[in-house]
């Protein structure tokens, strides 16, 4: 895709790997506007980013996504990137689940209804639109998922298939449609300090940049790029291999 001049729509843009893709398309002389649920994390987007647009919006809730599609295309008429970032991700024990499902459910809406709903209501405008382009956010856990995160997996997994399906629906359109496939990335995803250990966010946002700027319409880092062509027998013992390490590291969660 051209990654310059465009006009980008980021959801969950106000942290994270959303806002580091926010700051690289700005840089790469692009209009962005980003979303979140936080008026106070969008405020100190714009302190660090003085040229972002922001607009709150819990793309967990049917009005508000219809809001923003509203409000959108009335200010930024020639929109033609959407970024399907915002997700939240929640260690779930499902031997004795401590929730009622409205706490489960903003998993499923933010992850999964949140993109596919968005999708529709803006691609009757980006087909008219040159050089258009979705870019869906899933995760490495679409492929191999992670037994603690059951709902957060399942809600990447079903983007990861709306994404193959929209890609092909599209295809004869001028509508780019991209997937990009995280590792665990130092952000503060599912609660402040759970991936520490994942990979730093500019080093994982400048290597999406690299791959958007090649053309790719899948990009991973640090082996999910692989993960997409494993057999099933190694997605099945990834996925073991992972729950296996995560208990050694976390013995009570079954408890």
């Amino acid at each position: 895709m051209n990654i310059t001049g465009n006009t980008v729509l980021i959801t969950g843009g106000a942290s994270g790997i959303g806002l580091a893709l926010a700051e690289r398309f700005l840089n790469a002389g692009n209009e962005v506007i980003v979303c979140g649920r936080r008026q106070e994390k969008l405020q100190e987007a714009k302190q660090r980013l003085p040229r972002l647009h922001t607009c709150v919006c819990d793309v967990a809730n049917e009005a508000d996504r219809q809001s923003l599609f509203t409000w959108v295309t009335s200010e930024f008429p020639e929109l033609n990137v959407l970024v399907n970032n915002a997700g939240i991700q929640h260690r779930v024990n499902l031997l004795r689940p401590n929730g009622d499902w409205s706490h489960y459910h903003q998993e499923v809406a933010i992850n999964l209804e949140g993109p596919i709903h968005l999708t529709m209501l803006f691609v009757p405008q980006l087909v008219q639109k040159k050089n258009a382009a979705i870019i869906n956010v899933s995760s490495g856990l679409a492929i191999t998922p992670a037994t603690w995160a059951p709902i957060y997996s399942a809600t990447k997994a079903a983007l990861h298939s709306f994404t193959m399906t929209l890609r092909l629906q599209l295809s004869k359109t001028n509508v780019e449609v991209v997937e990009v496939l995280p590792p665990a990335v130092n952000t503060d995803l599912g609660g402040p300090g759970l991936h520490t250990f994942g990979v730093p966010v500019d080093e994982f946002a400048d290597a999406v940049f690299q791959g958007l700027e090649a053309g790719n319409l899948e990009i991973g880092y640090g082996g999910t790029e692989k993960r997409g062509r494993a057999s099933r027998d190694e997605i099945d013992q990834a996925t073991r291999q992972m729950w296996e390490g995560f208990l050694r590291s976390n013995p009570h969660f079954l408890d």
